[in-house]
């Protein structure tokens, strides 16, 4: 091979460095992988052919896949997806990806829940996607499957369902809000500044979920410092990991990790950072609790917790930055959204503060916003249900099939290959939400205007994942969302400074491009 090399480059690059020469040997490679996946593809599209005589996708080539649509169509994916599963009969694609596997694309609530209930074990996240964020979350529990996952989902759910996590939970946000995200609030209003309140979300939501995780308080929210090391680390490995997974040829970032270039250098240095910043907090924990042996659940944080379980250090660190990257840009994700929504529809926001009214003033004497208050607030969490149908926190999740199998509308599955269900698209079916579908319209989520709120199923609504993965932090994330949101809009108004419709970027997390800037005014809290 290095003399086959040699023979095709001119006399003057003879002298070629080592590094140089094993960038043209990894071409000659990769191009027999691509001509080898090439092969395996037209005869795997021969075994499709006789399960199902029609299907539908994108345009695509041979070798070359859909790569030339995918590059079109790269700065408007989601919707580009939804545009294509919509005049599918069945709501299912197959794109076919260069140097990538065979991926069925579907927004079918039949077959989401065959993925993620009937038949879950035929489809875990398998080591395509694993290798994806295995640098980030490494054995955590959103990034393993079989008895591992399973190890650490009855460790989870067992701690998740105690009174005393929830109540520490709330004892934390309510410390976070009114202490500090108030009167940063307050402070804007007086002085008409202008703020990201996306931004403000970000850093309140990482401030609480490590207060809650790792029983550390990084004081994000404190705005006359920058923002502390950690955040930024894990906000560019969060970035880098997300890019892996739409890189339209997983051999590009595969190759600049083995050379240690570009993103995956920057994603690498941001890895140490999160590591090992984890690493030292763990250590302190775990001499913390050593040291006073009499009062070891005092803090009652999910790190005591696991490391009072004996858990080995490393599996802990994974599972606690698992638990950040999932407790903070979700619903900061979800709560941004729905303030720019209620900006454009003042009517929804003026419903939401009558609710309010109802439930905490009883006559001279306000109620305390409690656990108790938050769950009668039935049409807040309408709102906050809608807002995530049309900007679902997390835009699209993926599992690969163990063995071949069928999905419930016909569509044929080979081993290995990527089946992929699409929350953002789901969102956007008019088989599924009608005519009205991209309208913010809280009341299609009751049974009748005014009574209970109805029961969707959560495989046509899948932002919190389904069947034995479904998300565990739920109702812990929708007493955060609805404590803050009535907290704020009983107190301040949110002006955008821009008019113009943002973008929906989804990274790990789907995020308001170029932030969500506003004007704050502070209003009478006697709604």
């Amino acid at each position: 091979m290095f003399i086959l090399v040699h023979s095709f480059l001119p006399k003057k690059s003879i002298t070629l460095t080592h590094s140089t020469m094993f960038i043209f040997l990894l071409a000659f490679i990769s191009l027999g992988l691509f001509l080898l996946s090439f092969i395996l593809q037209i005869h795997q599209d021969r075994w499709m052919i006789k399960s199902s005589t029609t299907h539908h996708g994108p345009t695509s080539y041979p070798i070359l896949g859909c790569l030339i649509s995918f590059y079109k169509n790269r700065q408007r994916l989601l919707d580009w997806y939804t545009d294509i599963l919509s005049k599918s009969p069945t709501q299912t694609i197959v794109v076919r990806r260069l140097g990538a596997r065979r991926t069925v694309v579907t927004a079918n609530p039949a077959n989401v829940e065959y993925l993620l209930k009937t038949n879950f074990k035929n489809f875990p996240k398998g080591k395509p996607f694993t290798e994806i964020l295995g640098d980030l979350l490494g054995f955590g529990i959103f990034n393993v499957d079989g008895e591992l996952w399973s190890t650490q989902r009855k460790l989870a759910s067992h701690e998740f369902s105690t009174k005393s996590l929830r109540e520490f939970v709330v004892k934390a946000l309510e410390d976070e809000v009114n202490q500090r995200l108030v009167p940063l609030l307050e402070e804007a209003a007086e002085n008409g500044k202008m703020l990201d309140l996306q931004e403000m979300f970000r850093r309140f939501a990482f401030d609480t979920i490590c207060k809650v995780s790792l029983g550390t308080d990084p004081c994000c929210l404190d705005l006359s410092r920058p923002a502390p090391t950690l955040v930024k680390a894990f906000d560019r490995a969060s970035e880098i990991s997300a890019m892996r997974s739409m890189a339209p040829v997983f051999l590009v970032w595969k190759t600049k990790r083995l050379l240690n270039i570009g993103s995956e250098k920057k994603l690498k240095e941001a890895l140490n950072v999160v590591h090992g910043s984890v690493a030292d907090i763990i250590r302190d924990k775990k001499r913390m609790l050593e040291e006073d042996q009499e009062n070891k659940c005092a803090d009652g944080d999910l790190l005591s917790r696991l490391l009072l379980a004996g858990h080995d250090e490393e599996v802990v660190r994974d599972m606690v930055i698992s638990f950040i990257m999932a407790g903070r840009d979700t619903t900061s994700s979800a709560m941004t959204w729905l303030f720019w929504l209620l900006s454009k529809y003042p009517t929804q926001k003026e419903l939401i503060l009558n609710e309010l009214s109802s439930i905490l003033n009883d006559g001279e004497k306000e109620k305390p916003l409690d656990f108790e208050a938050l769950k009668e607030m039935k049409f807040l969490k309408a709102c906050l249900c809608e807002s995530m149908r049309l900007y679902p926190p997390v835009a699209w999740d993926s599992k690969h099939a163990l063995v071949a199998d069928t999905l419930p509308d016909g569509t044929p599955v080979g081993k290995g290959d990527r089946v992929t269900y699409f929350p953002y698209g789901m969102g956007r079916m008019e088989e599924l939400w009608g005519t009205d579908r991209f309208e913010f319209k809280p009341d299609r989520w009751y049974d009748q205007p005014g009574g209970e709120l109805k029961h969707v199923s959560p495989y046509k609504f899948p932002v919190f994942q389904a069947g034995p993965r479904v998300c565990l932090g739920k109702e812990m994330a929708f007493i955060q969302m609805k404590y803050v949101v009535a907290t704020l809009l009983r107190r301040f108004e949110f002006r955008p400074v821009c008019e113009k419709r943002p973008a929906f970027v989804p990274l790990l997390t789907g995020h308001m491009a170029g932030g969500f800037n506003v004007r704050v005014r502070k209003i009478s809290s006697g709604h």
